[in-house]
């Protein structure tokens, strides 16, 4: 018999943070998300690294932010060097395996040039085992659908007709389905590591049967309104992410609407895996993480999707629950936590060393109830538009470095909102007084402190594999180990 937990890694795709009863929604219902933070610890402030799925993934598959891993867009190959975790489960005597998907590109340079895993970025993270493949047009759940009397001609049409058909045939049910078929047929004794990546509340905004008609449009609550801010991406933002009615079929509470049902719907299928946790006895001896890989604007500040720089994008959910570390449940951690963190956590929870390419920090300590010796003061999130950047002419490499400052950082504190663009610009918001995103900080003293911290997280965090490492002769010494005298 095992000693080392169950690990159930769970993934909700584009989970705006705020979306949770437990978190003090005036509308939507997460009865069971509400119940996994009841036995385990809720992370009020936290955030994802980046936009879109694919750079939101690679933070939180690797623990490193954007500027480390590079990953800026869907398709941008996840470089080979890097540790995941699906690496270190293995390490740790795990077979991790997958449900769903983790929209990974694989390195070009690790396969043969016909390989067909370079047409698309919808890749599985090295290291995981396929339980259930749904990357592309997720063909096993329109076979289930088919079989099950609902033939629909793709997935495009199968996820924006799920209001026509029971919830319990909706994506989130198939993976719900396959998930506990396999966790049901895990040999006594032998711990199991699974990564159930669920696919809602992403859009198409069309909630699963009736859960598509559970809130009324009108009691939603009203999205943050447009800034009157002179800014060429954001106007960019709005042009290619706003709401009209000219521009999309549905008006931003009827968004809403369908976004709260996929939440709850979603929301009612971990309600089964808890029920089948309990009943099979490894409630207790399972440990749960819960995130997203982004957020959603949903409306506010004209925007829909995600990406810019407001936290709709990128605060997300964050609950984690180690049945084993009983001081910590029930609680709610008001620090700042990240993405990045949840690599270093889970290798505490499997009893492996945290690769040194992490950025992120065990949450261990709020686990066990107790207040870290040291911690962050900050969130902090990238974004980069590159692959959209239209120049006037070709670009000219390695001169022409104008890609290169097609990007952003933001660093959010307890009172501010620091923007630093890559081409020299920057935008400031006062959230202390104003946490709408409505007012600009303009005081020169308190924007140079602001800027001057986000000058030291960057130092703090440049990449440090192998900068710990001396070799001297006849010894490699990493410090703060001792090395031989020279």
């Amino acid at each position: 018999m095992s000693d080392r937990p169950n690990i159930l890694f769970i993934t909700l795709d584009q989970f705006r943070g705020d979306s949770l009863s437990c978190a003090g929604h005036p509308l939507v219902q997460t009865p069971n998300l509400d119940r996994l933070a009841a036995h385990g610890v809720r992370l009020n402030r936290h955030y994802s690294q980046a936009a879109p799925c694919s750079p939101g993934r690679a933070a939180l598959y690797t623990g490193t932010y954007q500027m480390t891993n590079r990953v800026i867009a869907n398709g941008t190959p996840l470089d080979d060097r890097f540790d995941n975790v699906a690496r270190v489960a293995s390490r740790a005597g795990y077979t991790p395996t997958l449900f769903g998907y983790t929209d990974q590109s694989i390195d070009p340079r690790t396969v043969e040039a016909d390989d067909p895993r370079l047409a698309t970025y919808e890749g599985i993270l090295p290291g995981f085992v396929a339980g259930l493949d749904l990357v592309g047009e997720q063909k096993p759940w329109l076979d289930w659908l088919q079989q099950s009397g609902y033939p629909v001609p793709g997935a495009g049409a199968a996820l924006k007709t799920e209001n026509e058909r029971p919830s319990e045939l909706s994506i989130s049910s198939y993976l719900t389905n396959q998930l506990l078929d396999w966790i049901a047929t895990r040999p006594h004794g032998e711990p199991w590591f699974a990564h159930a990546s669920y696919l809602r509340p992403h859009p198409p905004y069309r909630a699963a049967g009736h859960f598509s008609t559970m809130y009324p449009p009108d009691a939603c609550p009203t999205a943050l309104p447009i800034l009157d801010l002179d800014n060429r991406l954001y106007t960019s933002l709005l042009r290619h992410r706003e709401l009209a009615a000219s521009r999309h079929p549905m008006t931003v509470p009827e968004i809403r609407a369908q976004y709260y049902g996929m939440i709850s719907e979603v929301d009612a299928n971990l309600g089964r895996v808890w029920d089948a946790l309990e009943d099979s006895g490894s409630w207790d001896n399972t440990v749960i993480v819960v995130t997203a890989d982004h957020g959603e604007q949903l409306g506010d500040q004209g925007m829909r999707s995600k990406g810019g720089f407001f936290e709709s994008s990128y605060h997300v959910l964050g609950i984690v629950r180690d049945p084993r570390r009983l001081p910590g449940h029930g609680t709610t951690v008001e620090h700042f936590t990240e993405n990045v963190d949840i690599l270093p956590t889970l290798c505490n929870a499997m009893g492996v060393r945290t690769p040194m390419q992490c950025d992120g920090l065990p949450l261990t300590p709020f686990l066990d109830g107790l207040e870290p010796p040291t911690w962050r003061d900050a969130a902090t999130y990238e974004w980069d538009w590159r692959d959209s950047f239209d120049a006037n002419e070709p670009n000219d490499w390695p001169w022409d470095r104008r890609s290169e400052c097609q990007n952003l950082t933001v660093r959010r504190d307890s009172t501010h909102a620091y923007v630093q663009f890559g081409n020299g610009k920057w935008l400031c918001f006062d959230l202390e007084n104003d946490p709408t995103w409505q007012t600009q900080e303009t005081n020169p003293s308190v924007v140079l402190q602001l800027a001057q911290n986000m000058l030291v997280w960057r130092a703090t965090h440049a990449d440090r594999t192998l900068t710990g490492t001396l070799l001297a002769s006849k010894h490699v010494g990493r410090w703060p180990d001792p090395l031989p005298n020279r």
